[in-house]
């Protein structure tokens, strides 16, 4: 997840994950960093300015990551469908390899903390972007009911997030085939039916 940096910020960004996810972003301190990474506070302070540079540079690369990731299962597929199956198969997986980084994105995308400038810098390099896109050409195509893309796309993470959240509280275990049905029951929702493409063209 943090291959792009050197050995030095990869040290921080990962400890401060950690840290995170352990004591809440309040109880995270420069001094903590420095002692669990085993990086000099004067390193840190080299490349990152504060504590907030640094969870802000932390929420870039796992949405960054997370682009690409989702985007590899987008470009595999033929099809509208097989690229919403892939894609969204895609962000299950980072959140059942990358708990870490699903968590903090979960808690802290509408924080804050996070500033606006990076919240608007990393979108597109995110897969919100991609997926939206796909939603829309699959409306274009009469395939979803003519409903806002990015709503849509929202309400569908919305329901694997939750999964997802109940599957890492060992509340259930996630199978294949139970995220497959999952992801086709989304698509199931959003589909538009052919009789009334027939009859009417579009759904009123």
């Amino acid at each position: 997840m943090f291959e792009k940096y050197n050995k030095v910020q990869r040290a921080v960004l990962e400890t401060t994950l950690n840290i995170i996810i352990r004591k809440e972003l309040q109880a995270t301190s420069m001094a903590l960093i420095a002692k669990e990474s085993g990086v000099s506070t004067g390193n840190i302070y080299h490349y990152f300015q504060s504590k907030e540079d640094i969870v802000n540079e932390l929420y870039k690369a796992i949405v960054t990551f997370n682009g690409e990731y989702v985007r590899e299962g987008l470009l595999q597929g033929s099809t509208i469908r097989e690229k919403f199956e892939l894609g969204w198969n895609r962000v299950v997986e980072l959140g059942e390899k990358y708990p870490q980084g699903f968590q903090f994105i979960e808690q802290y995308s509408f924080s804050p903390y996070i500033y606006d400038e990076v919240k608007q810098a990393v979108y597109t390099d995110g897969w919100c972007g991609p997926m939206n896109k796909l939603y829309e050409e699959a409306i274009q195509q009469k395939l979803f009911i003519p409903m806002n893309p990015k709503l849509m796309v929202q309400m569908h993470y919305g329901t694997l997030v939750y999964i997802l959240k109940a599957h890492l509280q060992g509340i259930f275990e996630l199978t294949s085939e139970s995220v497959h049905e999952v992801i086709r029951s989304c698509w199931k929702a959003v589909k538009l039916e052919d009789d009334k493409v027939q009859l009417n063209g579009t759904i009123g």
